[in-house]
């Protein structure tokens, strides 16, 4: 920026600032928006570096999404935002550790940047720094906004499940519940006209940081409400149920969820829940299975940093009926034949029982199993997080392909 005068020694207070310091504004975070979380420890107005941790009380889930604001960054100036891990001790397996986190879950490859908080994008490579990590983003000469992932909310599933309802006749939003705190859990029912159908069930974000399952969601939803015709036929054949945020009390509060006290939502599948939200899909659930009809259920995740292709987790195979067996086999073969690329399915499942946490009973989608019909099938998508391709067009395509899988397993039910 360059200003010049009639007078040669007048200069304006701000365009002196600008000279001596090469900025025109020192730099403000702020995190009171639905989702922010973060610990701001300094801003180093100098050099443009904005220290922070994940801000979640770790009572309410693992400390490691992080979501922030950034104002004052000039176009074309480049900005610094320096990431540790939190310092806080975190449950697991539902006691107390005593020890933080381990930061590599705060510290993605490559965190996400938009410009207009609602378009995403990814952020170069970060740079390690002993136990911190670096993003360097330039700024567009208006407010950034930085996040662990690409973030969805509460008001993103609203727009999403208003949108398809306004879009497809068969299609409604409704209120599956009210949360703890008071919020509406927000859904999309989509059933043909007549009849008593099979039912499929899709929720996301039972914990609250794992903001890519949400986009998976979308993408679902954005497929079975378009005019593809596997989609027209899918949704002519079965009542389909889709929640794109379950935890949303931590999802709005920017909390993460994940072994939260007293316990997470995908510990909380027993006689007697604690959310209201995981009270009112158990009631849906059971009607479905009462009447026979309790098709599919899918439970949306990500996983762990280093699992960088995405996987289904099931429950033990000898809890399972025969057609369970089948069921489950033919629709995993089939997922892996459309969940291909750019995120590729790895073809192998992952199963929880009782070496994989004390509460492995109290999982959703084993709580179906135990209390579905017999051809029901169960399973957890974990789609990969820290991966050049987990964008909000690789979650969306995954969704997409989810979408594709079922279709064709409806469709192979259907014609036996």
């Amino acid at each position: 920026m360059h200003c010049f005068f009639s007078r040669p020694f007048f200069l304006p207070v701000l365009s002196a600032t600008l000279l001596l310091t090469g900025h025109a504004a020192d730099l403000q975070v702020s995190t009171d928006f639905e989702g922010g979380s973060a610990r701001v420890e300094s801003i180093d107005q100098a050099d443009r570096i904005i220290r922070v941790m994940p801000g979640g009380d770790p009572q309410r889930g693992w400390p490691c999404w992080w979501y922030l604001r950034v104002d004052g960054v000039q176009k074309g100036e480049r900005v610094a935002i320096n990431v540790a891990g939190s310092n806080l001790s975190v449950r697991n397996n539902g006691i107390d550790t005593k020890k933080p986190l381990n930061a590599n879950w705060a510290m993605p490859v490559k965190a996400s940047v938009s410009t207009d908080g609602t378009t995403w994008r990814h952020t170069n490579p970060g740079r390690r720094e002993g136990t911190r990590i670096v993003y360097e983003v330039d700024g567009a000469g208006g407010p950034l906004w930085i996040a662990w992932g690409p973030p969805f909310t509460p008001k993103d599933t609203e727009g999403l499940c208003v949108a398809a309802a306004a879009k497809l006749p068969t299609a409604t939003a409704f209120d599956l519940a009210e949360t703890r705190e008071g919020r509406k859990v927000r859904a999309l029912r989509i059933k043909p006209a007549d009849g008593k159908w099979p039912g499929i069930w899709i929720h996301a974000r039972q914990h609250a940081w794992e903001s890519g399952s949400s986009w998976v969601a979308r993408g679902f939803t954005e497929w079975i409400t378009s005019d593809i015709p596997e989609a027209r036929a899918l949704r002519a054949q079965a009542e389909i149920v889709i929640v794109p945020i379950m935890d949303v009390d931590n999802a709005a509060t920017g909390n993460g969820g994940k072994e939260a006290a007293p316990r997470d939502h995908n510990r909380d599948w027993d006689l007697k829940p604690v959310y209201p939200e995981v009270a009112a899909a158990q009631e849906l659930l059971r009607e479905w299975a009462t009447d026979g009809r309790l098709g599919v259920f899918l439970d949306l995740h990500n996983p762990g940093a280093s699992d960088l292709r995405p996987f289904f987790f099931v429950g033990p195979e000898d809890l399972l009926t025969d057609v369970g067996r089948k069921n489950r086999a033919d629709f995993l073969a089939m997922a892996s034949r459309h969940i291909s690329a750019p995120l590729s399915l790895d073809e192998k499942p992952r199963v929880t029982g009782p070496g994989y946490h004390p509460l492995w009973r109290q999982i959703s989608g084993q709580w179906v199993i135990s209390n579905g019909n017999p051809h029901t099938l169960a399973a957890c998508l974990e789609t990969s997080w820290n991966t050049p391709h987990s964008t909000t067009e690789g979650y969306l395509t995954v969704g997409r392909q989810l979408g594709e899988a079922l279709a064709e397993y409806m469709r192979t039910r259907a014609s036996r």
